[in-house]
Parts: structure tokens; C-alpha cells; sequence
């Protein structure tokens, strides 16, 4: 399973995240659901759908925290009968990267995700260009922006 990133610096903390967590689908995203890296996904409208309800769950979970009056949640998982879901996020000097981890309850744990999702934390936060200028959420420029991320993660 082959990692792809848009912003070069993500791919070796993704990858090495893939490898010792043992998740089965992985984005890295902005808390907008613009896409940095994946892992898995075969198809784009997958990357595209699973983006924009990964930052749908944040946005919602981070305005509860707000509501009750405590910091944003630490992280978020659900379990089913066969997988997994872990969503979380990590400040970087680039802007916060949310984390969605798909995993196989059959090939790793909820405990393992989250070991290995704090070593992925700190790996994204050292890689990150220091002093780098955040990109514009939504710029004027969006759909041709969308278009190239999706040829770099899908190599076309």
C-alpha cells in the first residue's frame, strides 16, 4: 500500500504511521478537509467523501467542546463489529492536520492507533516547514487546486 502525498513533508511521518499502527486507510488533512497525504484509497471520491466527513466529525466535535466550555477533544474513535475509526489532530507550524485512521480490528488495536498516532504527531510537527505561511483555506483558485492534489495523490 502505497502512501501519496501533496506536500512532500507529510509522506515519511504517513508512511512510517501506516506501517507501525497497522491502519488500513489513512488522510491527513486540513481541518477544511483540503487533503496533504493519504494511504489506502484507490479512488479519489473515496479520498473526496471520506475528507469532507472527517471534517464534518471534527468541525461538530470541536464546537460541542466549545459549547461545554472545554478544550477541543483529544481524539475521537468508534469501533464496529470489524473496523475501527480513530480522528484526531495535530498543530504544526503549517496549520493543524486532522488525522482519519480506518483500521482492522482483526490486525491492530484502538491502543496501538494511538500509541503510534503520537509518534505520528511528533513526526508531522518536526517535519513541517517552520515559518511556512498557511495556505488560504479556500482560495480563489479551489477547483484547479483540487484537480492537481488529486493527480499528485492518485499519480496522474
Amino acid at each position: 500500500m502505497t502512501a501519496r502525498a501533496v506536500e512532500a513533508w507529510t509522506l515519511e511521518p504517513l508512511t512510517t504511521f501506516v506501517q507501525e499502527a497497522g491502519v488500513r486507510l489513512v488522510l491527513l488533512m486540513t481541518p477544511a478537509g483540503q487533503v496533504l497525504a493519504q494511504s489506502g484509497f484507490a479512488r479519489a471520491v473515496d479520498v473526496m467523501s471520506a475528507a469532507a466527513l472527517g471534517a464534518a466529525i471534527f468541525a461538530s466535535t470541536t464546537e460541542m467542546a466549545r459549547q461545554l466550555g472545554e478544550a477541543p477533544f483529544a481524539g475521537l474513535s468508534h469501533q464496529g463489529e470489524k473496523h475501527g475509526i480513530f480522528l484526531s489532530s495535530v498543530s504544526t507550524d503549517r496549520g493543524p492536520v486532522v488525522v482519519l485512521a480506518v483500521y482492522d480490528l482483526s490486525a491492530t488495536s484502538l491502543g496501538l492507533v494511538q500509541l503510534f498516532f503520537d509518534q505520528l504527531a511528533a513526526d508531522l510537527r518536526g517535519a513541517s516547514p517552520k515559518g511556512s505561511e498557511q495556505k488560504q483555506v479556500l482560495a480563489a483558485d479551489f477547483e484547479r487546486e483540487l484537480t492537481n492534489s488529486l493527480n499528485s495523490l492518485f499519480g496522474r
